[in-house]
Parts: structure tokens; C-alpha cells; sequence
């Protein structure tokens, strides 16, 4: 009766129109108002105890050196260097955009930014070397979700920080799936480029090949410092982070120097005005969590589905379904902070990973990312594209396709998430 009394409350505020972070934290205070004894200054102190964690301090670093990367043209750099390995292929500047991701993914954490960066750049280029507009919005919504599978990735941190798991693990827990998804969409952008003939680049000559590295390795070695450092333990997931906001910094300022000081304000505002969006979703989150736990929701449903005898294949299943729905109306973090606390210690009690189960529902975050009618990434591409939402929608048709098979092996074939952080001694 309180779970339903909880789920209905919070459903109505947010069909209302009202912010899912005012949602949870006007649901957690009628409850406990109306329907328990616990004291009300309970909620302040949890307010408060609820973004104490070191962890949670990555969030920001992460996005501000996101904002550095996407202003300090590292992005053009890295398609320069995508584009002189494959742009020779059938759908060269398709190929290009994904492999850009690729590498912009695994130094921004976020996925709209690697939408926004590279698309900003590739798209109007694709258009102009003949490429169908859908083809290209297509393909750099789909390839942006990355963003959050390849590591670092903030979609990674939160959940990390609600079921207090290893970000470490993680991170390299998201590396060779980030890398598999990789070449699945690669496969699939050229299958359709190679059946509709589209254009292809000029083979760039070895010698291209190397000034484009070379021009772009001030970036790539921003991955060299995140999990190098990680891996040796010479900093932790959120001392990477700060590093990595220093390093951005400066190799987008006085390396490459397209980042003006003068533009510093606006960059750091920015960071800031996200980086407490975000913090405040995690603080009406945690509340959210402690009024579960303290109802015993989550236990009483891990109780309810061993009984049920509904095992780990269908318990899965299960999971991905309601992760998938709610992906067409949330955005990740807030799926994440709400649905990671009830199916958490659901999926301890079958057995199932930790890590595994993280990059799980990293991997239903991204899918979330490009389906209607909330997927953000659509709406940025649509921004670049021009696109409405129902082409943008009909655009990422096979790119999704292709991710739900993915999410389908990434579910049930643990080894491909665990081998890397086993084999490195991480878990």
C-alpha cells in the first residue's frame, strides 16, 4: 500500500509538468508528513548528508571539463584524425562521426556534449559532401550516446554514488562494451551507406594520417590521464576528474588556444548552472531513496520476486523493460537516482554483479537518449539538423536497432562487461 501510494503520488506531480527533482522532493515530504511518525527534520539532515559524498564531487569536474573540450576545439581535431582513417570507406563521414564520438566520449563524460561537439562540425559537412540530412543527425544521435558508455561517464558516477559501487570498476567495466557498441554502429552506418552509395572521402596518405594525430594528441592523452591514472592508483575516479579539468584547461587555452580567457566566464558558468541541476536531482533522489528504505520497499519486493521464482534471465528482463519505458520520459540521472536503489538490492539478492549490473543500465541510458518523446539527444541533434522530432525519431531507427541487440548481449553475457576489471584486479 505505500509503495502504491508513493508511485501514484510521484507519477501525478510529474504528469503535472512539474521538474522530476521537485517531483521526488514533494513526494518524499507529503509521505512523511501525512503518513509516518518519522520527524520532519529528518529531511534536512538528509538534504545535507545526501551530496557529502567525495564521489559525488566528480559530477562537476567531469561536466566543466566536458565544456572546456567541447569550446577549446579539441572535437575538430579528433574528426580530423576520425576522418583521415576511415573517411575513405563507403559512408566515410558516417564512419568518421562515430569513431570522433568515440574518442570525444572517452574525454567528456556526457552525451549531449559529443552530440553537440561533433555534430556541429560533421553534420553541415555531411550535408554538403551529399549525405542525406537524416542519414547524418541519424547517425550522430546514435554514435552521442557513447558519451556515456565509454568512460569517464557521469550517467557511470551516479550510479556508482546511489548503490555505492566501485567507479573504477566501472569505468573499465564500460571500456571494451563501449568499444563492441562502437563498431556495431559503424557496422550498420556502412551496411546502409554501401546499399544506398554514398559518397566517400579521398584515402588520406599515411603522412595526413600523422599530422592529424598529431595535431590531436594534446586530446587523446586526456584519456592516458583519466584511466592511467585510475588503473596505477596514483588518483582516485574523483581526483581524475579534477585532474582532467585542469589538463582541459590547459591544453584548450594555451595548447590549442581556441578556448579565449575571456571566454572562461561563461564556460565556468555554464558548468555551474549544470553541475547543480544535477546535484540538486541527486539530493531530492537520496531523499526519495531513504523514504523507500524506510518503508522497506525495495525489500519487500527483492522477497516478493525470489518467491516468485522469477529468476535472474526473467528478473533482467524485467529490468530493461522498465528502464527502456522510463527512458521515453526521464532523462538518465533521473532514472538512474530513482530506479537504481529499488532494482539494486533486487539484483544483489539473484546474484547478479554489481558492475555488470551498472553497466547494464548504463546501456539502457543511452538507448533512452535517442528515443521520443524526452530522448535528449534527439532534441540537440534536431537543434543542429534541423530536423523535427518525429524525422529525428524515424532517423535513429536502425543505429536503435542496433543498440537494443547490443543491450540484449550486454545483458545477458556478463564476461564482455567483467573480464577487463577482473583481469586488471579491480574487482
Amino acid at each position: 500500500m505505500s509503495a502504491a501510494v508513493i508511485f501514484v503520488l510521484l507519477l501525478v506531480l510529474m504528469i503535472s509538468g512539474m521538474p522530476i527533482s521537485i517531483s521526488l522532493g514533494l513526494t518524499v515530504l507529503s509521505f512523511l508528513f501525512f503518513m509516518t511518525q518519522v520527524p520532519i527534520e529528518s529531511v534536512a539532515l538528509k538534504l545535507f548528508t545526501g551530496i557529502e559524498k567525495f564521489e559525488i564531487m566528480a559530477v562537476p569536474f567531469f561536466i566543466l571539463a566536458g565544456n572546456f573540450l567541447t569550446h577549446g576545439g579539441v572535437a575538430k581535431r579528433m574528426i580530423a584524425f576520425a576522418t583521415s582513417m576511415v573517411g575513405h570507406l563507403p559512408g566515410g563521414l558516417g564512419l568518421s562521426a562515430v569513431v570522433a564520438c568515440s574518442l570525444f566520449a572517452a574525454v567528456s563524460g556526457s552525451s549531449p556534449a559529443t552530440v553537440v561537439a561533433i555534430g556541429s562540425i560533421l553534420l553541415p559537412a555531411m550535408v554538403k559532401a551529399g549525405y542525406p540530412n537524416k542519414f547524418g543527425a541519424g547517425v550522430v544521435a546514435s554514435a552521442g550516446g557513447l558519451g556515456i558508455l565509454i568512460p569517464p561517464s557521469i550517467a557511470m558516477v551516479m550510479y556508482a554514488v546511489s548503490t555505492n559501487s566501485s567507479i573504477g570498476a566501472l569505468f573499465m567495466a564500460g571500456v571494451i562494451p563501449g568499444l563492441v557498441l562502437a563498431a556495431m554502429l559503424m557496422l550498420t552506418t556502412w551496411w546502409i551507406a554501401r546499399k544506398n552509395n554514398y559518397p566517400r572521402a579521398a584515402r588520406a596518405t599515411w603522412a595526413q594520417r600523422a599530422k592529424a594525430f598529431r595535431e590531436s594528441i594534446w586530446g587523446l592523452l586526456l584519456i592516458i590521464v583519466v584511466m592511467g591514472g585510475i588503473y596505477t592508483g596514483i588518483f582516485t575516479a574523483t581526483e581524475a576528474a579534477a585532474m582532467s579539468a585542469v589538463y582541459a584547461f590547459v591544453i584548450a587555452t594555451f595548447v590549442y588556444k581556441d578556448l579565449r580567457l575571456s571566454d572562461l566566464k561563461q564556460v565556468l558558468i555554464s558548468s555551474a548552472n549544470l553541475s547543480a541541476m544535477l546535484l540538486y536531482i541527486i539530493t531530492n533522489a537520496v531523499m526519495f531513496s531513504f523514504l523507500l528504505t524506510n518503508e522497506q520497499i525495495p525489500q519487500a519486493m527483492s522477497e516478493w520476486i525470489v518467491a516468485s521464482g522469477l529468476g535472474v534471465i526473467g528478473f533482467l528482463l524485467m529490468a530493461n523493460i522498465i528502464l527502456l519505458i522510463a527512458g521515453n520520459f526521464m532523462e538518465p540521472a533521473s532514472i538512474i537516482l530513482i530506479f537504481a536503489p529499488i532494482l539494486f538490492p533486487i539484483a544483489m539478492s539473484l546474484g547478479i554483479d554489481p558492475v555488470h549490473f551498472g553497466i547494464m543500465i548504463t546501456v539502457n541510458m543511452e538507448i533512452g537518449m535517442i528515443t521520443p518523446p524526452v530522448g535528449l539527444n534527439l532534441y540537440v541533434a534536431s537543434g543542429i539538423s534541423k530536423l523535427g522530432l518525429t524525422d529525428m525519431s524515424k532517423a535513429v531507427g536502425p543505429w536503435l536497432l542496433t543498440m537494443l541487440v547490443f543491450l540484449a548481449i550486454v545483458t545477458y553475457w556478463p564476461p564482455l562487461t567483467l573480464w577487463l576489471p577482473k583481469t586488471l584486479g579491480m574487482m
